[in-house]
């Protein structure tokens, strides 16, 4: 991960300055970033998320703004108290700079959906369906296991927040790996519902939402919630009004997939034909 990456913390303590400018000190953004000596920008990307933020940088907006000491405080403390670092803040060869970012975001989120089209998410890999996705992606040998265990530390995270995915019909009788490897892969599917994880099909050739491409969104407790997608180019992140979009298409999802129980009907169906 990039030294200067915005991580989920940062959004969250970007959403907190906002509301104690506006409720608390009762002042305009430009009003408060000339108090602060800092350029109205620097200011708006920071409530935004947008940038990393230090805690140093905290306390000068809030002794600027005239924050009683006693709030002023608690705040820092807070952010300290978050602010530990994680395997994600670690450089790791052949792993790509922006996955320490998502792996930042997945831990303080408190929801995550995935939607797939082409393949399983990333979260749902067995290990032969992770390698052959890798191999098709051109993942050089020498890192595919260092990416698998960077995956496998991602996984982690589920059970400990709420989880969903909807995955193409197309890409659950995709057989990455082989045969045998997608019956363990879908048999795994199965173990994920049994552990209250929300798998559903989106069925094939349906017309009633169009999907361009995969993406994964990350709901976050006080504030609003990011959008995470990747292309064959690189990954980036969508924030604030891009996000809308995707959230719609979520509520458009869950009328038009099947229902976790047909969608275990299925799975076992296919895993039968294997």
């Amino acid at each position: 991960m990039s030294r200067n990456d915005p991580r989920a913390r940062d959004r969250i303590i970007g959403a907190k300055l906002r509301s104690i400018r506006t409720d608390r000190a009762e002042i305009s953004l430009e009003r408060a970033a000339e108090m602060a000596g800092w350029a109205p920008s620097r200011l708006s990307r920071t409530e935004r998320g947008l940038r990393q933020v230090t805690t140093d940088e905290v306390a000068t907006l809030l002794t600027a703004w005239r924050i009683p000491v006693r709030e002023r405080e608690e705040m820092l403390a807070d952010i300290q108290a978050g602010s530990s670092s994680g395997w994600w803040d670690r450089s790791l060869p052949g792993v790509p700079s922006y996955t320490g970012a998502l792996a930042s975001y997945e831990a303080d989120a408190m929801e995550l959906v995935d939607v797939s089209i082409a393949a399983i998410p990333g979260l749902l890999h067995t290990y032969e369906t992770a390698m052959a996705i890798m191999r098709a992606d051109g993942v050089p040998q020498e890192d595919l296991e260092t990416r698998w265990m960077v995956r496998l530390r991602r996984q982690q995270i589920l059970g400990n927040l709420e989880y969903a995915a909807y995955i193409t019909e197309s890409a659950i009788r995709t057989p990455y790996g082989g045969p045998k490897a997608l019956k363990d892969q879908l048999e795994h599917l199965l173990g994920a519902q049994d552990r209250a994880l929300g798998v559903r099909v989106i069925p094939a050739h349906q017309t009633g939402v169009l999907l361009l491409h995969s993406w994964l969104w990350m709901a976050f407790p006080n504030t609003k919630p990011v959008v995470h997608v990747e292309l064959a180019s690189g990954a980036f992140f969508l924030h604030d009004d891009d996000v809308a979009l995707y959230t719609k298409t979520l509520d458009r999802l869950d009328k038009l997939a099947l229902s976790r129980g047909d969608s275990r009907k299925l799975i076992s169906e296919l895993m039968k034909e294997l």
